[in-house]
């Protein structure tokens, strides 16, 4: 796993209380599933394929280009703790950089994330290419 130190700057709710900092503009945060999404989808059940699995090549090549440019690497997987040590030996063997590894993520999908920070969720449907801007219907708390 790659380190870096990201400065962070100072941040102010509408009071002008201070509230939680935030990166730089233009430095993005990137949360990435590992199964199904950077390589054939394992599940936590055969573990024994989990060091043998091969990454799609898209997502290694965007993936550390995203990471080259500054911004930051989450891996964030429903894989258990007792699965990190051959996680983090396979990112290291096929060359992703990453500044993290979050274990544990709900299974099951539907996802729903509330936060306090902007969010903005990509469906990987199995290609990874560089990101565009497109418009769509999301879900906000009513008003």
């Amino acid at each position: 796993m790659d380190k870096q130190e990201f400065e962070l700057n100072q941040a102010f709710n509408e009071k002008g209380e201070t509230v939680s900092p935030v990166l730089p503009e233009g430095v993005k945060n990137y949360l990435i599933d590992i199964d199904g999404t950077i390589c054939d989808d394992v599940p936590n059940e055969e573990p024994e394929r989990m060091g043998t699995v091969m990454p799609y090549p898209d997502a290694l090549d965007i993936l550390n280009k995203w990471f080259d440019q500054g911004h930051i690497i989450t891996f964030f997987t429903s894989r258990t703790e007792e699965h990190r040590e051959i996680t983090e030996i396979w990112l290291k063997k096929h060359g992703f950089k990453y500044h993290g590894l979050l274990m544990e993520k709900p299974r099951g999908g539907n996802y729903h994330w509330i936060d306090n920070h902007i969010v903005r969720a990509t469906r990987f449907k199995g290609k990874f290419t560089d990101l565009v801007v497109e418009t769509r219907d999301i879900e906000v708390f009513k008003k």
